[in-house]
C-alpha cells in the first residue's frame, strides 16, 4: 500500500526536483527544451535515409521469399546446436527489425503456445538480442559515423550468442516440464 502511494508521487516529484534544480542553476528551461527539440529533429533528418533503406530491405526480403529459403537452409544447423528450427524466422529478422521480430515472435506464440519450449525460447530470444542493423543505423547515423567495419560482426556474434544462450537456458530451466 505504501509503495502504491510512493509511485503516484514519484514522477511529479522528479519533475519538480528537476525544475527546482534548473531554477537554482539559473538555466533557461524553455530555451534548453527548444534547443534539445531542434537537435532531435536534425538527428531524425540525418538518420531517416538509413532507416528507410533498412526497412525497405526487410520488407523486400520477406515479400520475395528469401527469408523462407534461408530458413530452410538453416534448419539442419540450428537443430544440431539446440535451437528449435521453428524459431528460424525470428533468428533471421531480429537483427534487422524489432517490429518484424515481434510479429514473428507473436506468430510463434500463437502457433505453439507461450508455455511451450518453442514459445519460451522465442520470448527469451526477443529479450536477449538486439536489432543490430537498426541500432547501428540510428546511433552511428546520429553520431555521423560511416565505417562499421568491426561493429557489425561483433554485434552479430553477440546476437548469435544470445540466441544460443536463450535456447540452452530455456531447455535447462524447463527440462522437467
Amino acid at each position: 500500500m505504501v509503495l502504491a502511494r510512493i509511485s503516484v508521487w514519484l514522477i511529479p516529484m522528479l519533475l519538480a526536483g528537476t525544475a527546482l534544480y534548473a531554477l537554482w542553476r539559473r538555466v533557461d528551461v524553455f530555451s534548453a527544451l527548444c534547443a534539445g527539440a531542434g537537435e532531435g529533429l536534425s538527428v531524425t533528418l540525418r538518420i531517416l535515409p538509413a532507416l528507410t533503406a533498412l526497412l525497405t530491405g526487410v520488407y523486400m526480403l520477406r515479400a520475395s521469399g528469401a527469408m523462407e529459403l534461408l530458413a530452410g537452409l538453416l534448419t539442419p544447423i540450428l537443430t544440431r546446436v539446440g535451437i528449435p528450427p521453428e524459431t528460424v524466422g525470428l533468428l533471421l529478422i531480429r537483427p534487422v527489425s524489432g517490429s518484424g521480430a515481434l510479429a514473428v515472435g507473436s506468430e510463434i506464440m500463437q502457433t505453439y503456445g507461450p508455455d511451450s519450449t518453442i514459445g519460451r525460447t522465442a520470448a527469451v530470444m526477443l529479450g536477449s538480442t538486439e536489432t543490430t542493423f537498426y541500432t547501428v543505423a540510428v546511433y552511428y547515423g546520429a553520431a555521423g559515423i560511416r565505417r562499421t567495419r568491426h561493429t557489425i560482426p561483433a554485434a552479430l556474434a553477440a546476437d548469435i550468442t544470445g540466441f544460443l544462450a536463450a535456447a540452452w537456458t530455456v531447455r535447462w530451466i524447463f527440462r522437467g516440464t
